[in-house]
């Protein structure tokens, strides 16, 4: 099989990221790939990706396996070198960010003289330790797949619109929306509960299915409490922040989400009117802005100032004023959601 020619790197469509490289979906092997970023599972996709396009070419391709963590002076040289039998090979070397100085020789010799036959992919999880190695592979125009942690929530809906897409499925908006809330805080857990839904159910995937597998695992952060308290739902509030203390949340934290909200709120009252240059200077991304104006609409100056005077008393007994830690921000909780609307 002769080596795959270069694809040149390209940002990862939508994806919020600085690494640069493909996604994981369009990995195409090369004489060395670079598989860059924390995101373990999207990195294993790229790296099956890449074995399986090799063994496509080739059958009884080669695949050998490196760590580059133990790396010991002149493996990467054995591992690339002929085959007895003339098969071509693929390398996959793990742990570059963690990688021994006669790893980091041996691959920045072997960037200069890429032996024929021969696919090398290099798995690098983030870190300084071994910046040299890219920066030379980027200077090389080594192509790379970008693996970065997906974290925010319309990047996780994007992920599972994909992930349904790719099994050739559909999910309403709600669905997907339900599905992050209740497994989105690890890429691991939504991807498998994106099979289970794709296994237990047909035609257009809708919320109840959803709610039926994964109801009672809405991921309650401080963050979602906040935003209950502040749209005036208190007993969706009060049901995610004891939630929330069940799992092991502290209530500083949830205290702190709920000042922020409530600081973001009145930042933007006060420029509000003011134009467009005015909320720029507030040091606030324009989604935030947008959010904080239409959340507005249901406050007046005095509940807001209600309810920032309730936080800054929870605020003080939680840090050591009070008895009762979860009874003082359920309490503030409560007075949030009340404040809402007069």
């Amino acid at each position: 099989m002769p080596p795959a020619q270069r694809r040149s790197s390209a940002r990862s469509g939508g994806a919020r990221t600085a690494t640069p490289g493909v996604p994981w979906d369009q990995a195409t092997l090369a004489p060395v790939v670079l598989v860059l970023g924390g995101e373990d599972l999207l990195a294993e996709r790229a790296i099956d990706r890449l074995v399986a396009q090799a063994r496509a070419a080739q059958p009884d391709v080669d695949v050998v396996r490196l760590d580059a963590g133990e790396y010991v002076a002149g493996e990467l040289g054995v591992a690339t070198s002929p085959s007895l039998f003339a098969e071509d090979k693929l390398v996959v070397v793990a742990g570059v960010e963690r990688c021994t100085d006669d790893f980091l020789q041996d691959a920045l010799a072997y960037l200069g003289s890429p032996a024929p036959g021969v696919d090398v992919v290099l798995r690098h999880a983030g870190g300084q330790r071994g910046k040299r190695l890219l920066d030379a592979a980027k200077a090389a125009s080594v192509p790379a797949v970008a693996c970065d942690p997906i974290t925010t929530d319309g990047d996780k809906s994007a992920f599972v619109t994909a992930e349904l897409r790719r099994a050739g499925r559909r999910a309403d908006a709600q669905a997907v929306r339900a599905l992050v809330d209740a497994v989105g805080s690890d890429l691991r857990e939504l991807a498998a509960a994106c099979s289970q839904l794709v296994a237990d159910s047909a035609g257009l995937i809708g919320v109840e299915i959803v709610e039926r597998y994964y109801g009672g695992r809405i991921e309650a952060t401080g963050f979602r409490v906040a935003d209950a308290a502040v749209a005036g739902e208190a007993g969706q509030a009060v049901s995610l922040l004891r939630h929330a203390i069940g799992t092991g949340l502290d209530p500083v934290p949830i205290v702190a989400a709920l000042a922020l909200k409530l600081r973001t709120l009145a930042k933007v009252a006060a420029v509000r009117g003011r134009g467009a240059g005015a909320a720029r200077e507030l040091g606030l991304a324009p989604w935030q802005v947008d959010r904080a104006t239409s959340e507005l609409r249901r406050w007046t100056p005095e509940g807001l100032a209600t309810a920032i005077g309730a936080v800054a008393q929870a605020d003080a007994e939680v840090k050591g004023e009070g008895r009762d830690p979860v009874f003082a921000v359920e309490r503030a909780v409560l007075a949030v959601a009340s404040a809402s609307g007069r």
